[in-house]
């Protein structure tokens, strides 16, 4: 099992705060398919204010390069990316194009 944590944050807007935890409540079946399809096993985002965390563990022939160029190539994953960038922001160093920003693990019991 293989697993990333990554980090966003959101725009801090108290009211398009509380719309995105509501779009997390249905997200499009399309999207979850996507996600099933790619061999993702769990993900989960936390929130803490406007800042994200985002869990993701996947099975062994999981291959983010892969996932990148499926979701490309699906229209309705390009089109739910596209209406989170009203509520998201990139952090500090991410290169163009990316989004969330992979976090390094410093510590574990």
């Amino acid at each position: 099992m293989q697993r990333y944590c990554f980090a966003l944050d959101l725009v801090n807007d108290p009211a398009l705060i509380a719309e995105y935890d509501e779009w997390h409540t249905r997200v499009w079946p399309e999207v979850l398919a996507s996600l099933n399809d790619a061999g993702i096993n769990l993900m989960e985002i936390y929130r803490a204010t406007n800042r994200l965390f985002l869990i993701v563990e996947a099975g062994e022939a999981y291959s983010p390069e892969l996932k990148a160029a499926s979701d490309a190539a699906n229209p309705h994953v390009q089109a739910w990316e596209e209406m989170m960038w009203k509520y998201q922001k990139t952090l500090p160093g991410v290169v163009p194009g990316q989004k969330w920003l992979r976090m390094t693990k410093v510590f574990e019991l």
